[in-house]
């Protein structure tokens, strides 16, 4: 809204030129979502406390029982912020983020019906599993739809490490595309566990996007990394800047001892945004290897449920997912945390480094 409002008066304020410019959108865009976080936040929190939302925890598992009644559903501080600030920084013309704002929103939407039946319903689970897996792969798949419909759009993958290998998979790229975004949003949501475990990855991720984006929106750039230009997808970083300072708002209230939960609301649209970021830009293989925690999460899970049916009752980990493996393992509550953090930074590393590894 601000880029259109100034930019046209840069011809007679030559210092309005900087809205131009991605970079300072993206970093104006990071600080206004993360001082609305801090705004906001408190009244949000007290808010939640009124409505009596607080997060149900269960007897299985680690004690958590010093947590219950802490407000959940905190996922709508980071929705709100993160939107108000990318209406305010982005290009309004700029189909590739509104599509992915709109996929955020319905996932997050998602994940509000899934909080408000848990803690409005005695004994509920919210969504039936099946129930919430079909919307979220109706959502993703009329996302990868629209990405797939563009004018021009080629279906090759970009694989890392490999600079000659670039399959064009043609129309299965929709199932595909749908499939990492479905991941990612389980992923995340598998992952938020522990006070900042969840949210620190989200920034990492998305810190890491916001370059790869803003490359790939660059032609020299693109060209240089050997990526997939995609006009247009700069834009997206000023998305991802959102993120991460709405994330790091939220961290302010959800570090250890939490304030706030995130919840579905926040875990499902998180995870959506990130999985739709990532197709966008054409970096669908790599999103893997920057999240790789929310994948080894998700395969903790998926292991455990496999070797406990086919085993008869005996299990791989002491408790899944595997953040949950580590407490029973005797770790403290914050060093699982900032562990993850670290491995989640190193990975990040290692997924900017593949782009002239190859």
């Amino acid at each position: 809204m601000l880029y259109h409002l100034l930019v046209p008066l840069a011809e007679t304020y030559s210092a309005l030129n900087v809205f131009r410019y991605i970079t300072f959108r993206t970093a104006a865009a990071t600080l206004t979502a993360l001082f609305l976080s801090f705004l906001l936040g408190d009244l949000v929190i007290r808010w939640l406390q009124a409505l009596r939302v607080g997060q149900p925890i269960r007897e299985i598992g680690p004690d958590h029982q010093q947590k219950a009644g802490t407000p959940t559903m905190g996922g709508l501080l980071i929705l709100l912020v993160v939107s108000v600030s990318i209406l305010l920084w982005m290009d309004l013309a700029s189909r590739a983020t509104w599509i992915v704002l709109g996929l955020t929103l319905g996932y997050g939407a998602l994940g509000f019906v899934d909080d408000y039946q848990k803690v409005t319903k005695k004994n509920s689970d919210g969504i039936r599993a099946r129930t919430k897996l079909l919307w979220q792969w109706s959502l993703a798949l009329g996302f990868a739809w629209l990405i797939y419909s563009a004018p021009n759009f080629d279906a090759t993958l970009q694989v890392p490490f490999f600079k000659n290998f670039t399959p064009n998979i043609g129309v299965l790229y929709i199932p595909l595309a749908a499939f990492v975004i479905v991941a990612a949003s389980n992923g995340v949501n598998l992952t938020d566990g522990l006070d900042g475990l969840a949210i620190g990855p989200v920034m990492i991720c998305s810190a890491t996007f916001l370059i790869l984006a803003y490359a790939a929106g660059h032609a020299q750039f693109a060209e240089y990394l050997a990526i997939t230009a995609v006009p247009g997808a700069g834009e997206l970083a000023i998305f991802c800047g959102a993120l991460v300072g709405g994330g790091l708002g939220f961290l302010w209230f959800n570090a250890s001892p939490a304030q706030v939960f995130m919840g579905d609301v926040g875990a499902l649209a998180l995870g959506g945004a990130l999985g739709g970021v990532a197709v966008v830009i054409r970096q669908e293989i790599l999103l893997a290897v920057v999240g790789g925690i929310f994948v080894v999460e998700t395969l903790s899970v998926m292991l455990q449920v496999a070797y406990f049916k086919a085993s008869g009752g005996k299990r791989i980990f002491l408790m899944a997912p595997l953040h949950h493996h580590f407490e029973k393992a005797g770790w403290e509550e914050q060093k699982i945390v900032v562990r993850f953090w670290i491995v989640s930074i190193v990975l990040a590393l290692i997924a900017l480094s593949s782009l002239k590894l190859r």
